[in-house]
């Protein structure tokens, strides 16, 4: 049985967009809705806390103290110690009615997020491509709640979640030139198991994906869609996960308490805390913005 334990007793609104940061041997985390970005330190305990001011829907290693955040109003550089932080672009300047979801960098250090609405418009968003020197890419349109992203270990294919579609869909991917094609849907959630939402590839290239309002992640097999594995979360929305530790080892759960009732609530009274679990299975490493075709762990 794989037991789920509580790293961080927080009461995150909607922890979300997990990387484990390899130079620093932490992991970073966001609340999206509490304006904050985590960084855990496993061997200590600790979990620092840093208000960016603005709702932030993913965070990236990056270079020292250096992180890249996807921030309400664009891709920033932010600064752990100091605080300071520096615009890189904003991709939806006319569209403030929209803020950034989920993101992560592919293996050439390219950082892939995208966008939502926040007054629940569908089909507002997009997932965009960030590249150190290169103007932002618009890869995919029509989104509603850009989410989960994650690449094979052969880095073939790019596995992409827009969450109110149920579906985990698979596209072509190039490496060299950071582009995208053949967009399928491979795998299908049911209305049971609530909806897909965050995502992350194992070393054997089975998919992680958390279920906001499922109180679990799962593991599929890409190829053949078969559901291989269940853990359950003792929190209802299950927004993110992420391999960590020195051996890629653990993997890290995000939850949220935005949409519980209070009576939930108290039967789940550790919703929006950060978890981590040994699944027997190891992960693929977390890429630093602009290390291009480096591992960082």
């Amino acid at each position: 049985m794989n037991k789920v334990t509580v790293v961080v007793d927080t009461p995150a609104l909607l922890g979300e967009g997990p990387s484990w940061d390899a130079e620093n041997n932490r992991l970073l985390w966001v609340d999206i809705e509490g304006f904050k970005v985590h960084a855990f330190d496993p061997a200590t305990g600790q979990d620092q806390v840093y208000d960016v001011g603005e709702h932030v829907g993913a965070v990236v290693p990056y270079r020292g103290s250096e992180v890249i955040v996807a921030l309400h109003t664009g891709f920033y550089t932010y600064d752990l110690l100091t605080g300071a932080r520096q615009a890189i672009a904003d991709p939806e300047q006319d569209k403030t009615t929209n803020r950034f979801n989920d993101g992560k960098c592919d293996a050439n250090g390219r950082f892939w997020a995208g966008t939502m609405s926040l007054n629940n418009e569908q089909k507002a968003g997009s997932l965009y491509c960030l590249e150190e020197g290169q103007p932002v890419r618009t890869m995919v349109q029509q989104v509603s709640t850009s989410n989960g992203l994650g690449w094979s270990p052969d880095r073939q294919f790019m596995y992409y979640i827009d969450t109110p579609t149920r579906s985990v869909d698979r596209f072509n991917f190039d490496l060299t030139s950071g582009t995208i094609s053949d967009r399928t849907s491979i795998i299908s959630v049911p209305e049971e198991m609530g909806f897909p939402d965050g995502m992350t590839v194992d070393a054997e290239g089975m998919l992680w994906v958390a279920h906001w309002g499922g109180g679990r992640v799962t593991r599929w097999n890409p190829e053949t869609s078969e559901l291989l594995q269940q853990i359950e979360v003792p929190a209802d929305q299950v927004t993110s996960c992420c391999f960590g530790g020195q051996d890629l080892e653990e993997l890290y759960i995000t939850t949220a308490r935005i949409g519980i009732k209070e009576e939930r609530l108290l039967e789940t009274p550790q919703a929006g805390s950060l978890f981590v679990v040994k699944p027997g299975v190891k992960g693929q490493a977390t890429h630093a913005y602009g290390q291009k075709g480096q591992e960082v762990c």
